[in-house]
């Protein structure tokens, strides 16, 4: 297959890299590095990425910023951070990609364990991750060609516990790889609409 990874130079998009690069065409693509450059806030940006690549058999997303803050001090401000790049950058993917994905092609999005199990300072995080997760169910119904949609959902990684670990006391940690085998089941799978939580 022929496969974009967006995030690839993130921890969750080497691990996705490393686990399809074996068995498939992999074109890494993010904001400031890999094969091809994109900015998930910014649609035409989605649509040159498209443009560039042409037809492939999979869009795997492992990006998006979300603000992080306590609530008392969040405003609309900070909340579009999150609305316009992690959720609606997704989306976009979605809308625009649909017409490059080829028949039976798949897209696997991210979201996270706070859509579930929210955190202190996460409300963002948690609007946007559950967000992302009915779109998901609900895209899965309207694909036309075959086309499926998937979500990972992640709690935190164990790579990223020497920055991320104070916010998630009391959680078990997943190392990447195992959130790459996600990734790769929906990829490589049969199955749409579904979100697969690696806990």
């Amino acid at each position: 297959m022929k496969i974009i990874v967006i995030g690839a130079a993130g921890a969750v998009g080497q691990a996705v890299v490393k686990e399809l690069a074996a068995r498939h065409e992999v074109i890494s693509a993010g904001r400031n590095s890999g094969d091809i450059r994109v900015d998930l806030s910014d649609i035409a940006s989605i649509e040159a990425m498209y443009q560039q690549v042409g037809a492939v058999d999979a869009v795997v997303s492992a990006a998006g910023n979300v603000h992080f803050g306590a609530l008392a001090e969040m405003g609309a401000a900070e909340f579009a951070i999150g609305i316009n790049d992690k959720l609606m950058g997704q989306v976009q993917l979605v809308l625009i990609g649909q017409k490059y994905l080829n028949d039976g092609g798949s897209f696997t999005l991210i979201s996270g364990v706070l859509s579930q199990d929210p955190i202190v300072y996460g409300s963002s995080a948690s609007m946007v991750n559950a967000g992302l997760e009915g779109f998901a169910r609900a895209a899965a119904i309207e694909l036309p060609r075959g086309l499926r949609i998937n979500v990972v959902s992640p709690t935190v990684l164990t790579e990223s516990l020497p920055s991320y670990g104070p916010y998630f006391r009391g959680f078990e940690s997943v190392p990447a790889a195992k959130v790459a085998r996600a990734f790769s089941k929906s990829v490589e799978g049969a199955q749409t609409g579904q979100v697969y939580s690696v806990i």
